[in-house]
């Protein structure tokens, strides 16, 4: 299996993706929905990558089932900002990443809507659209953060909010485009500099962080500490060890 096996394999999965039609049902709310396009989109990856690679594990999204015991997992969000994908909002894709022994090996991270299309190798860089991609040297002071409101976990909006006021005060803006991955990509391009989520699944940074990892940047727990694949996780991340460094310590003020 390599790297432009597995970009094909994305690419065809975006048909799946790139419909008008398609049912929207609930998982426990307004705030979670899955469409009939996630179910297709993740049916039709597990079922090529299973062919590509036999005897891969599987944790998915759309699935009950973790299968994280095998040597090589594939981590599968078949869709990323499944809201902003039923609103029409293009800020949405599709994250296939691939981790053996604790440490992610390949990922692809693809916004159909955009054509922006990211991929990294472990110890080879992380490309958008082909081309070599870095983190920027911004400070602090002129960093952009992408964040939200945990909108699973509404009950902790008021300390998510504080956390996003202190550090607004003290860097340059913040962005909310609603899909953690492309804004993990983001930074990893240059186009943001820091990120705050208070509680994430694995599928939905497993493969960025591979990106934002082979273009320079950093990530970690809220605490600081370095993120498990197979648990979910607050997250933070940055371009550099420095703003990360900062950001933990405004988040840890108010938590």
């Amino acid at each position: 299996m390599n790297i432009d096996q597995l970009i094909d394999i994305v690419k065809a999965a975006a048909t799946k993706m790139c419909t008008d039609h398609f049912d929207v049902s609930q998982k426990g709310g307004y705030a979670n929905i899955v469409t009939s396009s996630d179910v297709a989109v993740q049916e039709f990856l597990c079922a090529q990558l299973a062919e590509a690679l036999p005897g891969s594990g599987f944790l998915c999204e759309e699935s009950d089932e973790w299968d994280t015991a095998q040597e090589y997992t594939w981590i599968i969000d078949p869709i990323d900002g499944t809201c902003n994908y039923s609103r029409g909002i293009p800020q949405c894709a599709i994250c296939v990443g691939l981790q053996h022994a604790d440490a992610m090996e390949m990922s692809v991270v693809y916004l159909p809507m955009t054509g922006e299309l990211f991929h990294a190798e472990r110890g080879r860089g992380a490309y958008l659209n082909g081309k070599r991609i870095s983190v920027s040297a911004r400070p602090f002071a002129d960093a952009v953060m992408c964040t939200a409101l945990s909108v699973y976990h509404k009950d902790h909006a008021r300390e998510c909010a504080e956390i996003i006021l202190d550090t607004f005060m003290q860097c340059n803006d913040v962005r909310r485009f609603g899909a953690a991955a492309p804004e993990l990509c983001y930074i990893a391009m240059g186009r943001c500099e820091m990120y705050f989520e208070y509680l994430l699944s694995p599928w939905d940074f497993a493969a960025a962080s591979l990106i934002l990892t082979e273009a320079g940047g950093c990530l970690s727990r809220l605490d600081g500490a370095p993120l498990s694949f197979t648990q979910p996780s607050g997250m933070l991340a940055a371009n550099s060890v420095e703003n990360l460094d900062r950001l933990v310590g405004i988040v840890q003020k108010h938590l």
